[in-house]
């Protein structure tokens, strides 16, 4: 029983005491005065009567209710129902408000909030003030308050004639039951009746209409939301005007929330004083009204429901995790049918007539009537569903820690989320954290207490809700079983009469009141309490006995959705090789198991198999022990370690748990008396370091231990695991539990206290127990290695997590360990004992304190812990010195990286795991082929690479031999990670190296691979990776490891080799313009064996030379060492002087009167470097322009880099010049002024005027065009980016823009090359002009196919003389030029930061770094898409095809991008490739490089972050970039290019590997410095490696056609015009391609593997082995394993010739003289045409060659087309003579009776006639003939002069003679005595001399 109404309280409107104009509340009185004893008064009830504050009102408002809700400080709510009404202000009031009365009334709106409607307006200048009665209860039953209050504001209003106070004092002595089901008739004495009805159970809320009304509010999602976000524990905030709306709806979530209750901040109504208490850090639901909206408004944490407008606002920051699927769609739907009802009906055919509007059933009339009522309570039975859905087998997951004297009970949070398959739900795992969840457990977790609605639900309805789970009518009928329970238990009595309460007439409160609400007297109030008072003492309680039963479990829990684990389904087949593996081990069948053991591991990824190993595991423990042999161990162990790497830290699934006891029964003896048990092997996992796993395993066997102590039968002791159903006959420790506290209160008091004894001494046993398991597992075997508690989750983090008073980390210092007497001496063993023994202490203080272990038990455990932990630790000792000395396992050899002449080891093998990356072809993948990742081995790193080389783990690869190795100066990121080692399953120090030649190691330290080694591996890595200095890296260390290291130059001789450039300049010039550099079918390098040849015959020198210095600009010519002769030389070379000389450009002075005519020289005038040090030294300038205007034009461009010419077109004249971004003060700030410069103008406007003559020279110097007057150019089409600027009609400036922006008006721009030029208002007219083409609005012919150029001669002779391409940010909004000759191009160019981060990009998508979970080509291409490399490389490609259409057309182009060394540089190689067919060769692209890469200055160092210096930059690939773009107009073209794909592969991973010293400095300049370019070009005495790739291609070449392209067929003077669109790329193989057999292919001396030994025939006599084998494309290079037909043919030749005993030709010699005799065979009557198979069906610009077979009469043959210069074709009988004769010219050479045969060949300087100079010749030696013939060169047909060996008598070692080369070796002279003369001859180097000796005599023996 309990008062309906604590407390009777008056509050009126009184004066602030600060006088601010608002007024504040007054109690004017409340009754009682005393407060109750068990209910005091509660404080600030004045706030909560006017929540929006105490303000007079202009108007009478109506009365107005509601009921706030206080929390005192035991939590306990008090209900303070209000009823306010306004009466006339006294004059003190308002003579407080006269002030700003009128700015108040605005304010009478929020004053009087929740009026009903609006007053009649009152007399001018009468205020009205609030004045509230307040009932205040700890009952929650609103409408009788409501009644009640209404009744006593009646009395007064119509004035009846009853005492107040006589109704006050009945009212506050109304006593009334709390629950059961009882119903009481009330009546205050004024002729009023009401009727209480007590609801049946306590326990369920009472909503009313609450709910329903919340979810007509805010709708299904809405509420679910905040349904998640209460239980979630996030702060939800309410809004609404009206103040009871707020109540309701606090009211309906709350009881939504059933069975958890709300313990945080609970306000359903909080006054406007305290909305600060919204800024809390702690959750809440409180609910404020709409006025203060805008306070609200800062609140970034909060969830902000707005009940009148019905809209939930989640800020950003917050997550609302919803509720697990298909929870979450089946409680939507089930809502969306009781909310909605006919919305199933909403599209029959024929609806039925009528549907009930109430969907319950309820006895008597106001159910039928009262339809909200009853779908509040459906809607809270479909939450009461859900929460059953979601806590079903919770009971199985309580743990009784204690039965008596007070139930304790923890719940198993890991084990529940793990069998309801929910690990990863974000929802459940909150609400299981939360603390209403905690208040669940102690609440409804204690076994023998009263039942309700939910516990009857979640036993014994889950069954049947999964059965309806599909069937909607059958859970609509059950929600409204439940609804009705729910409706009944409101209301036990639904038939009972209305309550008879009086209320006021219409419109009262407008009457004018007779007299305020009067005083009451408060003695007569407290007499009538004190008389009932007195009466309730005399009578006994009347108590309602609780019904208290056992709580029912229900059936054992499943998983909410049944779901496969993917991959690792665990079929009975896996469970069955499970079993089988562990019988094999255990029955010492040891081979047997090892076969099926990579299985066993693959299967225990799967739950079910790692719950079989555990269950076959215990079967084979007998006694608590089993004693294993070594093998055996070792198995089990691995086996137990493979289990626990895939567990959480909580072990969700109880597998830990399991293998708990497990680990401490299974042993080995290592010696008598010494045993090693596996939990010293198992210790590396994060498990055995939480603390929550050693709570919930230690609550569980203390419940397994108190249910044996009750238990009479001593066979229960083997309880169920957690969460396993028992059988029938076993009792659960919950029943057991319940049955102790039905008979507690039945035993005697010497009974109870044995009975808690026992159970002390229970948990304080298990306590010991519980230490040493937990020494065992935390203390590692070797504990001053301390591997535990180094860097994995350790001791140190979890102890602060579940220790919030503990603040020092596990490795802290010795005087902070726990027990600093226990005499540790060790510093590190004291270290790990302190750790494990403070971490044992927590958890035992912990558990203990929980489980009531009496405090003297807990002083003598702490005492003990260290005992353990020493004594443990003195165990271990011996086992560790055991177990050393044990055979180590057997592990594989390392394998030795084969290393390049003068690599050098830096650190040598460590072992490491090389795991799987995500590229396929490592782990089998799309390729076919086993899994070759993960491998075990050995990573090495020497002064060039990073090499790992290791075999499979997987046993059944086969002895496969892994190879991955990159440059280490290709090193792009380095990154340790933690990862699981494939073997031993253990969680180990990793490292993931990444480069940029697309390789990636990520690799797991061994074991004995120590921290401090890995380290030191890093740091080396670094020092290697990063060198101070650039002579540091490989390309100069290679050279010091074969010749002594000479000193650095110092910095002084740096000057006056280069002021001594000038003379030598000039003087150079003469000797290289004079060689013949013009082959373009051959690539033959200008090697220093040639440089004395003279020029051919019919060759003119272009370039005149003029040794007359100009005094303005050269400088007094010093004294020249010979080396410096030598460096000027080479510089020379790199100038590109011998390309200049090809193209016809310049001479090098204006003095001659021949150079007058020419519109270009060469220009010395950079030759100190001085005007720009990223120039070469000699650069092409026009002819009229003087050397001294040079420095002034070159400051309007970036880095001083002026525009020069690079290339000129031999058909149209037209050149292409290059240079850097302009200056603001350059052509464009001359384009921007509006007038001419004034005659005292500054040196910025007269470097202004320089340049614009400049750029008036370069126009003079191209021929003239007709038609000046009108010409028509790329003016029409302006940037869509400059604004609203219409260009005027004269305007000549052209863009190019995003390639997409053309795809939204297919019409008028066609997809394709030029489709990407956007295209403004004016192109109507100008179709077929320059400007049209580039817009892609070509009217005259159509484009074809993908955008190609319809016709090359599209473009008509309209044009400017010079386009500027120029970026768009420094063009914009420029003049035209006045004379129109020349325009401006401004384009949108992407910077070197872009090509940065795309590649980055790149390199993740083409090496993830991980293995996808669902490997698909979409993956791949999606990040590709992301990279945006593709985009560039089509930008690239698309300008580039733009300036050699202008180029081809006749006008000249200046490419003017950025600093001038990146783009533009990328811009100008790519044109002149496409434009020029000799740049297409061997050498000529070779020549390109050199001159446009590396003279003109590309940042090879800089882009490359060659040293530490450049270690902030990063790598950007701007020279990958213009190879990918070679590779994509390769693929175009396959027969326009002399070299093949894999040089440019070759070029692309060499030029950052710094193997080489080409690609290093980043520019002549710095490479002169630094002597780099002497030392390439200059003579070297002996062999050594090769310094420059070119000098290494270049050998490469004579010995492999690797380089070489056979379908090399060029069209003369041909432009090629790719396609550029992006479907058109594609994607490098360079950049995804790998061979892990030998490693990256472009070190050919590393790529050879070991020669094929030959068919051998057995020697039982059998048949020989044969050699085929297994190609794996995952693992061989298939190029190689499979090589075309012409390599295997020119192999087999090699093979034949040497077979024959004769030297090999070489393989161009063969090929050569095959074509050349495929063409003569083609003309058999001097009339047909060639017998090519090649039809030109495709387009003349898109040809390749085919290799075709034909059937002839005899069998098959082979007939190559190798020549496509005319495109008929033979008749099949021709084919077949032709591929006849062509094949019998393929063997004829090895007929004995051929014309010349070549038994040994060779270069070698003859000393001529007396007088004469040594010249090289080509020699050959002829057995067959017995001759020395020599030739002028090496394809050379004429022979220069033979020597009979018949006559030689002798050859003997030589000398040098006068005029002998001087780089060569004493030794390599030789001289042959014939009867006739003596020749002197001299080889290259010592061993080729000896070689020629050796030859010439064995072939004189032979004789």
């Amino acid at each position: 029983m309990a008062r309906l109404a604590d407390y009777f309280v008056l509050v009126a409107f009184g004066p602030h005491p600060r006088g601010n104009g608002e007024g504040q509340g007054q109690i004017l009185q409340r009754f009682p005065e005393k407060d109750w004893e068990d209910s005091p008064f509660p404080q600030g009830i004045e706030l909560f009567c006017q929540p929006s504050g105490w303000q007079l009102c202009p108007e009478r408002s109506p009365p107005t209710f509601f009921v706030a809700v206080l929390t005192d400080i035991n939590s306990e709510r008090h209900y303070c129902a209000c009823l306010t009404f306004w009466e006339p202000a006294e004059p003190t009031q308002e003579a407080m408000c006269t002030e700003d009365a009128a700015a108040r009334e605005g304010e009478a709106d929020e004053g009087g909030s929740g009026q009903l409607s609006p007053a009649v307006p009152s007399p001018r200048g009468q205020l009205f003030a609030p004045k509230t009665l307040v009932l205040v209860s700890r009952l929650d039953h609103v409408e009788v308050f409501r009644n009640s209050l209404g009744l006593i504001y009646t009395i007064h209003v119509e004035g009846l004639g009853v005492d107040l106070e006589s109704v006050v004092g009945n009212l506050l002595t109304c006593i009334i039951p709390l629950a059961g089901g009882s119903q009481r008739t009330i009546s205050l004495g004024a002729g009023d009746r009401q009727v209480i009805q007590t609801p049946l159970t306590d326990s369920l809320p009472v909503s009313r209409c609450s709910v329903a009304l919340l979810f007509h509010q805010l709708g299904i999602t809405n509420v679910l939301s905040l349904f998640c976000a209460a239980l979630t524990e996030h702060k939800v905030l309410f809004l609404s005007r009206s103040y009871q709306r707020l109540s309701d709806a606090c009211r309906g979530l709350l009881a939504l929330l059933f069975p958890l209750r709300y313990s945080f901040t609970y306000v359903p109504i909080l006054p406007a004083q305290l909305l600060e208490v919204l800024s809390t850090p702690t959750p809440f639901i409180i609910g404020v009204n709409a006025a203060f909206q805008a306070e609200t408004q800062e609140l970034l944490d909060v969830i902000v429901a707005d009940l009148d407008g019905g809209t939930v606002t989640v800020p950003e920051c917050v997550h609302i995790p919803p509720l697990p699927e298909p929870l979450q769609s089946q409680t939507h739907s089930v809502l969306s049918m009781v909310l909605d009802p006919d919305l199933e009906l909403a599209d029959l055919a024929f609806p039925p007539a009528t549907t009930s509007t109430s969907s319950l059933k309820m006895q008597g009339p106001v159910a039928q009537l009262d339809s909200p009522v009853t779908q509040d309570k459906e809607l809270r039975a479909v939450f009461l569903r859900l929460f059953a859905q979601l806590l079903q087998g919770y009971r199985w997951c309580l743990h009784m820690v204690r039965i008596h004297p007070e139930p304790v009970i923890r719940f198993h949070k890991a084990a529940f989320l793990g069998q309801r398959g929910l690990v990863e739900d974000d929802f459940l795992t909150k609400v299981l954290e939360g603390m209403a969840f905690a208040g669940f457990v102690s609440e409804r977790g204690a076994p023998y207490r009263p039942t309700d609605l939910f516990d009857e639900l979640v036993a014994h309805e889950v069954t049947r809700m999964r059965a309806d789970e599909s069937h909607p009518q059958r859970v609509l009928h059950h929600v409204k079983e439940l609804a009705e329970q729910l409706y009944r238990n409101e209301n036990p009595y639904p038939a009972v009469a209305m309550h008879k309460v009086q209320r006021p007439g219409e419109a009262s409160h407008l009457r004018r009141a007779p007299r305020p609400f009067p005083r009451l007297d408060e003695g007569l109030v407290q007499w009538i309490v004190d008389q009932a008072t007195a009466k309730t003492q005399g009578a006994p309680p009347a108590v309602k006995a609780e019904r208290r039963t056992t709580v029912p479990s229900g059936p054992p829990m499943t998983a909410i959705l049944e779901q496969s684990s993917g991959l690792h389904g665990n079929s009975a087949r896996r469970l069955e090789v499970v079993r089988n593996c562990i019988s094999y081990v255990f029955e010492g069948k040891m081979l047997e198991a090892k076969k099926l053991f990579p299985a066993v591991l693959r299967a225990l990824k799967g739950r079910a198999a790692r719950r079989c190993l555990t269950q076959e595991l215990h079967l084979h423990v007998q006694q608590n022990r089993a004693v294993l042999d070594h093998q055996q161990f070792d198995f089990v162990v691995r086996m137990m370690n493979c289990c626990l790497q895939d567990c959480t830290s909580l072990d969700e699934h109880s597998i830990a748990a399991a293998l708990l006891p497990l680990v401490t029964a299974f042993c080995r003896k290592l010696s008598p008396g010494v045993t090693q048990f596996a939990y010293s092997c198992v210790q590396e996992h994060v498990v055995w370091s939480t603390p929550q796993f050693w709570e919930a395993m230690f609550y569980g066997d203390v419940q397994t231990h108190l249910r044996a102590l009750y238990l009479e039968h001593a066979e229960d002791q083997d309880s169920p695991q957690v969460g396993e159903a028992p059988t029938q006959e076993e009792r659960s420790a919950l029943d057991v539990a319940s049955e102790q506290r039905r008979l507690w209160p039945t035993l005697s008091r010497e009974k109870q206290q044995e009975l808690v004894q026992k159970e002390e001494s229970t948990v304080f046993s298990q306590a010991i127990h519980y230490a040493n398991r937990m020494s065992y597992l935390l203390l590692p075997l070797d504990s001053s290695k301390s591997r535990l508690l180094r860097e994995r989750a350790g001791l140190g983090d979890l102890e602060s997590a579940s220790n919030s008073l503990v603040t020092s980390s596990m490795a802290g210092s010795v005087a902070e360990s726990y027990d600093t007497e226990s005499g540790f001496e060790d510093a590190d063993t004291c270290d790990v004992a302190g750790a494990v023994v403070r971490f044992i202490n927590r958890f035992v203080d912990k558990v203990c304190t929980e489980s009531g272990v009496t405090s003297d038990h807990l002083k003598g455990l702490h005492v003990m812990v260290p005992d353990v932990v020493q004594m443990h630790i003195e165990t271990l000792e011996a086992v560790r010195r055991e177990s050393m000395r044990l055979p180590p396992i057997r592990k594989p050899k390392l394998l030795r990286p084969r290393l390049l002449p003068g690599e050098e080891c830096v650190l040598d093998g460590l072992r490491v795991y090389l795991l799987p990356d995500g590229r396929e072809e490592g782990s089998g993948g799309s390729g076919g082929g086993p899994a070759l990742l993960p491998a075990e081995g050995a990573v090495f790193l020497t002064t060039y690479r990073v090499i790992f080389t290791g075999m499979p783990t997987d046993p059944l690869v086969g002895e496969q031999v892994v190879v991955r190795s990159f440059p280490v100066a290709a090193l792009t990121k380095e990154k340790r990670i933690s990862v699981q080692s494939p073997v031993e399953q253990f969680l180990q120090d990793g490292l993931q190296l990444r480069s940029c030649t697309f390789q990636l190691l990520k690799m797991a330290f061994d074991d004995e691979v120590g921290s401090d080694s890995a380290e030191l591996f890093r740091k080396q890595l670094h020092k290697l990776r990063y060198p101070l200095d650039i002579r540091d890296t490989f390309a100069f260390t290679l050279g010091s490891a074969h010749a002594p290291g000479q000193p650095p130059r110092a910095s002084k001789d740096k000057s006056p080799s280069l002021r001594t450039l000038s003379w030598n300049l000039v003087k150079n010039a003469k000797k290289t313009i004079g060689r013949q550099h013009v082959t373009r079918k051959k690539y033959n390098p200008p090697s220093w064996e040639h440089r004395g040849q003279p020029p051919s015959e019919d060759q003119e020198d272009e370039i005149s030379v003029s040794e007359e210095p100009e005094p303005s600009t050269l400088t007094p010519s010093l004294a020249l060492k010979p080396s410096d002769r030598m460096t000027m030389s080479s510089l020379v070379e790199r100038a590109c002087c011998r390309d200049y000389q090809r193209l016809g450009l310049g001479t090098l002075s204006s003095s001659l009167s021949r150079a007058k005519s020419e519109p270009f020289r060469i220009s010395p005038v950079n030759r100190m470097y001085a005007i720009c040090r990223s120039y070469p030294g000699l650069l092409i300038v026009p002819q009229s322009v003087q050397d001294n205007a040079l420095q002034r034009v070159s400051r309007c461009y970036r880095q001083n880099r002026f525009p020069v010419v690079c290339w000129r077109s031999g058909r149209s004249k037209a050149v292409l010049l290059r240079s850097g971004g302009l200056h603001g003060k350059g052509v464009v700030g001359l384009f921007k002024a509006q007038n001419a410069p004034s005659p005292g103008q500054s040196q910025a406007d007269s470097s202004s005027l320089e340049q614009e003559k400049y750029l008036q020279a370069v126009v003079n110097s191209m021929p003239r065009y007709a038609d000046t007057s009108g010409r028509n150019t790329l003016s029409g089409f302006s940037s869509a980016h400059m604004g609203s600027h219409v260009p005027s009609p004269r305007a000549r400036v052209t863009t190019l823009s995003n390639p997409m922006a053309a795809s939204a008006s297919r019409w008028t721009a066609p997809q394709g090359k030029w489709g990407s030029v956007r295209v403004s208002g004016r192109s109507g007219g100008l179709s077929g002009d320059v400007g049209s083409r580039l817009a892609g609005r070509d009217a005259l012919s159509p484009p074809q196919a993908n955008g190609a150029p319809p016709d090359p001669g599209f473009l008509r002779p309209q044009r400017a003389a010079l386009y500027i391409i120029g970026d768009k940010a420094q063009l914009k909004g420029v003049r035209p030029d006045p004379l129109q000759q020349w325009e401006l191009v401004p384009i949108e160019v992407f910077e070197a930061r872009q090509v940065k981060a795309s590649f980055k990009k790149l390199l993740k998508a083409c090496i993830p770094g991980y293995p996808a979970l669902e490997p698909s080509p979409a993956t791949f291409l999606r990040s590709l898409e992301d990279s945006e490399w593709l985009t560039q490389v089509h930008k690239l490609l698309q300008v580039s095809v733009l300036v050699a259409e202008l180029l081809h057309s006749g006008s000249s182009v200046l490419v003017s991008l950025e600093d001038g060394w990146d783009v533009t540089t990328q811009v100008v190689s790519l044109v002149q490739l496409l434009s020029d067919p000799f740049y297409r060769t061997l050498e000529g692209f070779r020549l390109l490089v050199e001159k446009e890469w590396l003279s003109f200055g590309h940042r090879f160092s800089h882009r490359g972050a060659h040293t530490l210096a450049g270690q902030s930059s990063g790598f950007t690939p701007v020279f990958l970039q213009f190879l990918d773009c070679v590779h994509q107009v390769h693929l175009q073209f396959p027969m326009e290019f002399e070299f093949s794909s894999f040089y440019l592969k070759f070029l692309g991973y060499h030029h950052v590997s710094c193997r080489f010293r080409t690609f290093l400095l980043d520019s002549d300049y710095e490479r002169i410095e630094l002597g780099l370019l002497y030392e390439e070009k200059g003579e070297r005495k002996g062999p050594q490696a090769c310094r420059s790739v070119w000098e290494y291609v270049e050998r490469l070449s004579r010995r492999t056609p690797v380089f070489y392209n056979y379908m090399y067929a060029p069209e003369d003077a041909e432009v090629l015009r790719p396609y550029s669109n992006v479907s058109n790329l594609k994607v490098w193989d360079f950049y995804t391609e790998e061979t892990l057999a030998q490693g990256p292919p472009y070190d050919w001396e590393l790529a050879q593997g070991p020669p094929e030994p030959p068919e051998e025939e057995r020697p039982d006599g059998g048949a020989p082995q044969s050699r085929r084998r297994v190609v794996w494309p995952c693992y061989d290079s298939r190029p190689r394993a499979q090589p075309d037909a012409i390599s295997r043919l020119l192999e087999e030749l090699q093979r034949l010739e040497t077979e024959l005993g004769r030297p090999p030709e070489r393989w161009k010699d063969t090929w050569d003289r095959v074509k050349a005799a495929q063409r003569l065979e083609g003309r058999p009557d001097g009339r047909g045409t060639p017998s090519s198979l090649l039809v030109s069906s495709v387009p003349h610009h898109r040809r390749s060659l085919g290799v075709y077979l034909q059937e002839g009469p005899v069998g098959s043959t082979l007939s190559l087309s190798l020549d496509s210069d005319q495109s008929g074709g033979s008749t099949t009988s021709g084919s077949r003579q032709a591929a006849r004769r062509s094949t019998s010219t393929l063997y004829s050479q090895f007929q004995t009776a051929e014309r010349e045969n070549r038994s040994y060949e060779g270069t070698l300087y003859k000393k001529g006639a007396f007088m004469k100079p040594w010249k090289a010749r080509w020699f050959v030696l002829d057995k067959t003939k017995h001759q020395l013939r020599y030739y002028d060169h090496r394809v050379d047909t004429q022979c220069k002069g033979v020597i009979d060996l018949a006559e030689v008598e002798a050859v003997a070692p030589g000398t040098p003679a006068m005029g002998a080369p001087k780089t060569v070796d004493e030794k390599a002279f030789f001289d042959v005595k014939t009867t006739r003369r003596v020749y002197n001859f001299c080889a290259q180097d010592v061993p080729s001399a000896q070689q020629w000796v050796d030859q010439i005599q064995g072939c004189l023996s032979d004789a």
